[in-house]
């Protein structure tokens, strides 16, 4: 038996949450191991946030330029380059990752490790590289940082079809001519916008009966009307039943309704959710507990059922969003290096759905909030009403914001319109502060801009007393 190499800490992933975390620990004088798979930064900056993002700016750009004549500008005819597309996008990628493995690798007490990582026991890693070469790592602390993937359904004949996921279809040089996409949640959304700005023919199958499950109805009834004036559509209450490839076609059986009916597509997107990377861990050999379906089971300050090993970022289940990821950092450096009680209890999940317009959202959904049987008060103002809005014709959408009746607390928030995320962190920022609804009711915000339309946003709900 080799005996292991020796460390304070060892981290496994070097996602949102891992990379901050070994340098804070190794700053802290910690001897400390970063083990990384494949690349640096995780999933956001490799096939999430960064990428997929840089992508949507440049579906935005065609959808304004088509839409040039509406301001009077006149332009020539729009095609889509998705070689430069791609190009643009890996250079922004490749800048941030190596941005990010030139600070670890230049800070102090801190070794990068590539390869893949397993538990041989309750302090003990194993970590193979490409070319086979083994090493057995220990130490007292060990944080798993593994993150996720994209999921495969059990849908008959899909390991014969060359279907995409949300890493592999930013990977693409031409436009598809029928994009059929299987999952109508934040991923199948944005992409489905996307390419239907590029050209494509699109075709959302969600098994559900709206959109965007987690959100009111009244959102995602709005979102799915955006999406069909896009031009893509939107089947709901579908259940895939069968895929098969016919010469250079992707023949997809639906039931709908009862009834079934096949469609033909170029290419399929399967975007049905994340499967957690714990499956290679041999989390087992360490007394570490996952959930039914494979997340790692921590507490409300991410520590797992093993002694002195914690989990934080997608894997342990939960909101998988890049800020959460780095906020469950921030409570692992404040209990264990600053000494201090930090925990999730009752942290405010915010989230911005990158489609256009946007859909910024924090706190209770109405739904959550009448489960709860609170005292609630409604507040909904079309984006038609919005000075701004008009002034720059991006008039879709609506806001949203849930006030307790009592306390005049704002509890939550849906802002489905230009920049509906910028308008959610200012909503946000209130709630951090427990400003009652009138003070943004009552404000002198800066004319003629966004966050002022928050006046009439409460006003209309007092007028509707």
């Amino acid at each position: 038996m080799t005996t292991p190499e020796q460390y304070d800490a060892i981290v496994i992933g070097s996602g949102q949450g891992g990379t901050p975390l070994s340098t804070a620990l190794a700053a802290a004088g910690m001897h400390t191991a970063l083990i990384e798979r494949k690349h640096v930064g995780g999933t956001c900056v490799n096939e999430g946030c960064t990428p997929t993002k840089t992508i949507v700016v440049s579906g935005r750009v065609a959808y304004l330029a088509r839409r040039a004549a509406d301001y009077g500008v006149h332009t020539g005819p729009i095609s889509i380059d998705l070689r430069k597309v791609r190009e643009r996008k890996r250079n922004i990628v490749d800048k941030f990752r190596n941005g990010v493995q030139s600070r670890i690798e230049k800070a102090a007490n801190l070794e990068l490790i590539f390869g893949d990582a397993k538990f041989t026991g309750p302090k003990t890693v194993e970590v193979r590289s490409k070319d086979a070469v083994q090493r057995s790592l220990s130490a007292k602390y060990i944080f798993i940082n593994a993150g996720t993937r994209a999921s495969r359904p059990r849908l008959d004949g899909l390991d014969d079809v060359p279907a995409l996921d949300n890493a592999s279809i930013m990977e693409l040089d031409t436009v598809p001519d029928h994009l059929l996409i299987l999952g109508g949640g934040y991923i199948g959304l944005e992409f489905g916008q996307l390419f239907r700005r590029f050209g494509s023919r699109v075709t959302i199958i969600q098994s559900a009966g709206q959109l965007l499950t987690r959100e009111d109805p009244d959102i995602a009834g709005e979102v799915g009307k955006i999406l069909q004036q896009d031009g893509v559509e939107v089947l709901l209450k579908a259940r895939a039943i069968h895929v098969r490839q016919v010469d250079r076609s992707i023949q997809l059986e639906v039931q709908q309704h009862g009834h079934s009916t096949t469609l033909a597509g170029s290419h399929l997107l399967v975007a049905t959710g994340r499967t957690p990377n714990s499956d290679t861990l041999s989390l087992a050999a360490a007394g570490i507990k996952t959930n039914g379906r494979g997340f790692i089971e921590v507490n409300d300050r991410l520590e797992t059922t093993a002694s002195a090993v914690y989990a934080l970022g997608d894997i342990k289940g939960g909101p998988a969003f890049t800020h959460i990821s780095y906020d469950d950092f921030r409570i692992i450096r404040a209990n264990l290096l600053e000494k201090k009680n930090a925990s999730t209890n009752n942290r405010q999940v915010p989230y911005t759905v990158f489609i256009d317009p946007q859909l910024g959202r924090v706190g209770l959904t109405e739904t959550e909030a009448r489960a709860q049987k609170r005292n609630i008060r409604v507040a909904k103002l079309p984006m038609t009403s919005v000075a701004r809005a008009l002034e720059v014709d991006e008039t879709r959408g609506f806001m949203k914001a849930i006030v307790d009746g009592e306390t005049k607390q704002i509890l939550g928030a849906a802002i489905l319109g230009i920049e509906g995320g910028e308008i959610m962190s200012a909503l946000e920022i209130a709630m951090m502060g427990k400003l009652p609804y009138t003070a943004l009711r009552d404000a002198t915000f800066a004319h003629p801009t966004l966050t002022e339309s928050l006046n009439n946003l409460f006003m209309a709900m007092d007028s509707s007393k």
